[in-house]
């Protein structure tokens, strides 16, 4: 995108300024320092982690933004004194390293953050994506309020960090589900970070599908289970496929749910509208046994400030607000 210097220093001026209130004293926490798809140069997104500013560059030829992103980082690095390190990660890089994250800045990346009274340990050179999803903080805030006493299955839990929301919040517990072992064994280190008892949680490693299958062959079944897939892969045992494949994703684990529990269902493709995912949620709801009980936004610094927002979206969201788009359904099961 073509954006002279001064340009670009006014819409990251003003976005640290929507976002003051976000910052606390003791640089401890995480949130969307600045979004540039909505707010202004698309080549730039900027997320803070308690001292570390992760910058990424989504430039379809990278190199040419990379001006761009010396002159972001040198700002906000003035900016922001108190910043002891800057990880670059660049989404079209040539190299897995490029693409995971590259410490330009500093010497050590922070290995934890605290939200809302709760520590998270993360490795934000682990992954193409950081390790702990800022969207969904308001999804960890009601799993916190509402799951005390309850039993939680967390699938597709990447780093676990809804698990670890909800055991905070009291859970009697929750059941970790992921294909990746490395992503799990953060969850264990958030747990540490937290004092969170180790038999008060599970963790089943392996593919969704037939994990899933064994949990109801095994006659389990849980207060809340979380349904936050990938927008795409592919394994030996199935296929997840967000833009088609959603309602399948959600039947499987329907039956896993107690009755009056929560089914929570998470849809991040972009290009899926807000309301072609409520319909789909529609026809899943038609027989009864389903109902959309809420729906959780995504915090204002993930979709920007409505003085500092340039463009829209590529697809419409609404009725949600971003393009992560939370349901919380009621379940209700056939009595035999």
């Amino acid at each position: 995108m073509s954006l002279n210097p001064e340009e670009l220093i006014s819409r990251l001026s003003l976005a640290l300024e929507a976002r003051q209130g976000l910052f606390e004293a003791g640089h401890e926490t995480g949130f969307r320092l600045f979004n540039g798809f909505l707010e202004g140069y698309p080549d730039l997104v900027v997320d803070l982690y308690g001292r570390t500013l992760v910058l990424y560059n989504y430039a379809d030829q990278p190199p040419s933004a990379e001006g761009h992103l010396r002159l972001a980082q040198a700002y906000l690095l003035e900016r922001l004194p108190w910043v002891k390190a800057v990880v670059l990660k660049t989404r079209q890089g040539v190299t897995l390293r490029e693409r995971r994250g590259v410490l330009v800045y500093g010497e050590e990346a922070d290995r934890r953050v605290r939200e809302d009274g709760v520590w998270y340990a993360i490795d934000l050179l682990m992954n193409q994506d950081v390790s702990l999803y800022l969207d969904t903080r308001n999804l960890r805030l009601w799993a916190r309020q509402n799951l005390s006493g309850k039993t939680v299955l967390n699938t597709f839990a990447y780093t676990g960090s809804l698990g670890v929301a909800a055991l905070a919040g009291g859970a009697r517990r929750v059941v970790q589900l992921d294909l990746r072992r490395k992503f799990l064994d953060l969850a264990r280190a958030s747990y540490v970070l937290n004092g969170i008892s180790s038999h008060k949680a599970e963790h089943l490693v392996g593919d969704f599908f037939p994990l899933v299958a064994r949990l109801r062959r095994s006659g389990q079944t849980f207060d809340c289970v979380f349904l936050d897939p990938p927008f795409f892969s592919v394994t030996e045992k199935g296929r997840v496929e967000l833009a088609r494949h959603s309602q399948r994703l959600i039947n499987k684990v329907r039956p896993l749910v107690n009755d009056g529990g929560w089914l929570v269902a998470i849809n991040n493709a972009l290009f899926v509208s807000g309301a072609e995912y409520m319909r789909a949620l529609e026809a899943l709801c038609a027989d009864g046994y389903l109902s959309i009980e809420r729906l959780i936004p995504v915090p204002q610094d993930f979709t920007g400030y409505p003085h500092t927002v340039c463009s829209p979206p590529p697809t419409d969201p609404a009725p949600f607000n971003h393009s992560t788009k939370i349901a919380v359904l009621r379940v209700r099961r056939k009595m035999m």
